[in-house]
């Protein structure tokens, strides 16, 4: 797998939001989108 570096674009993909919606990065196309992650550990979900 390649590591994404600053700046380059985010290869797209889709995934269910919280209540089961789709959501698609290609649908934020020309706007800024932040991505967060965090680790599962000491979590229930």
């Amino acid at each position: 797998m390649t590591m994404l570096k600053t700046g380059d674009r985010a290869p797209q993909f889709s995934l269910p939001s919280q209540d089961g919606r789709m959501i698609r990065l290609e649908d934020y196309q020309g706007k800024r989108v932040v991505f967060w992650f965090y680790p599962r550990a000491a979590t229930s979900g």
